[in-house]
């Protein structure tokens, strides 16, 4: 009996010292069929858990940063058909969370005709009902709020200081798809015009993959701060992406989040005037003061730059096949600054509110004259 046991003791022994010096090689398996026969197809798999590249290791960092702050937007509407029936439509976008009161910024044209309710989503798979707190539909913008707890904010940078090629991360929703992320570069950084026609100035060109969904959501720098708002892509009639996708810049949004707040819709500041760019050759034509500039062709009446003294046109001419309006005064700065074109206007505009006081450099024929002006608000069809 005692030497059954230390035989027994002799056999563990020996097969734990087996093991522990000459342990199997898991990294080659040789797979075999149900009949024991060998199939002939050997695996090498991984020793270790994987290491990531400083690269990598950035992209995941960026990833579980601010997918807590990004959320999903189901927009419900009742619509009519050919037949006068109710039918229910539903639409999704993207968004993300600004504070912890609940406000989320995403596209107007992902809210829009919402007249059944809006639903957000967060991260966490938890809905929450908003209210719409205010609307631009001019810069395709809509600020939203919900109530929620433990909510993550975003961390907003200066869209000002992007340069092309640097490096960009888009997250959302494409396709219905929650907590994708895609990255790219900027590939420029130029005027468009948006969903709805108006210009959007400094719009942020990236080749991230940006697709249906993804409308609302933040494109990032590598940093994981917040650049602009994914809106739309140039897709050729393609329903996905095409590798050129554009984003408001996070500074536009900046400028109109305090009237949105406060009064429900923008209060866009405008100097009253109907306007026409002017270059070197048209210029020279025209036999102005100045090689570029901004021509006013009529003054609203009642408006900003009406109340200022600043007058336009009473000459009908033609540029190409466009009527303008000669005669008016030339806007060449406002406030210090270069004024070349509309675009130029509209950048500045977007630095004031309306009732701001600013000043504005013009030619009248020859001569150079300076103006104080307090900004009105913006209609449809003036700037």
């Amino acid at each position: 009996m005692r030497l059954r046991q230390l035989l027994l003791v002799i056999v563990l022994v020996g097969g734990f010292w087996l093991l522990t010096t000459h342990p199997p090689d898991f990294t080659r398996l040789s797979l075999r069929n149900v009949d024991g026969h060998n199939s002939g197809l050997q695996l090498t798999e991984a020793q270790a858990a994987p290491e990531y590249d400083s690269e990598e290791q950035n992209n995941i960092a960026v990833y579980k940063r601010v997918l807590p702050s990004v959320v999903n937007i189901t927009a419900r509407a009742l619509v009519m058909n050919f037949f006068y029936g109710a039918v229910p439509q539903e639409g999704q976008g993207s968004g993300f969370v600004l504070d912890h009161q609940g406000h989320v910024l995403t596209n107007y044209h992902v809210v829009a005709g919402a007249n059944r309710g809006i639903q957000v989503t967060l991260s966490n798979k938890h809905s929450y009902s908003a209210k719409v707190v205010g609307t631009d539909k001019v810069h395709d913008l809509a600020l939203l709020q919900i109530d929620a707890p433990n909510l993550q904010p975003v961390t907003l940078a200066d869209s000002s200081q992007l340069s092309v090629g640097q490096k960009v991360y888009a997250i959302g929703n494409p396709f219905g798809l929650s907590g994708t992320m895609t990255r790219g570069i900027i590939s420029s950084i130029r005027s468009i015009h948006g969903a709805e026609g108006a210009p959007i100035e400094d719009a942020i060109q990236t080749d991230a993959a940006i697709n249906p969904g993804n409308s609302g959501g933040p494109l990032l720098n590598s940093r994981g701060e917040v650049i602009g708002i994914n809106t739309m892509i140039a897709s050729n009639g393609a329903e996905q992406s095409s590798g050129i996708g554009f984003a408001i810049p996070i500074n536009t949004a900046k400028a109109v989040l305090a009237d949105l707040t406060r009064y429900g819709q923008v209060r866009r500041p405008s100097l009253g005037i109907v306007s026409y760019p002017i270059g070197p050759d048209l210029a020279q034509q025209m036999g102005l003061a100045a090689d570029y500039g901004v021509l006013i062709e009529r003054v609203i009446p009642g408006g900003a730059a009406e109340q200022a003294g600043l007058r336009g046109g009473d000459e009908q001419a033609y540029v190409g096949n466009t009527p303008v309006t000669l005669g008016g005064d030339l806007i060449v700065g406002i406030d210090g600054q270069q004024v070349a074109n509309t675009q130029d206007i509209s950048a500045m505009m977007d630095k004031h509110q309306a009732g701001d006081t600013i000043s504005i450099t013009i030619y009248r024929g020859r001569r150079r004259m300076a103006f104080r002006l307090i900004l009105g608000e913006a209609r449809e069809s003036n700037t």
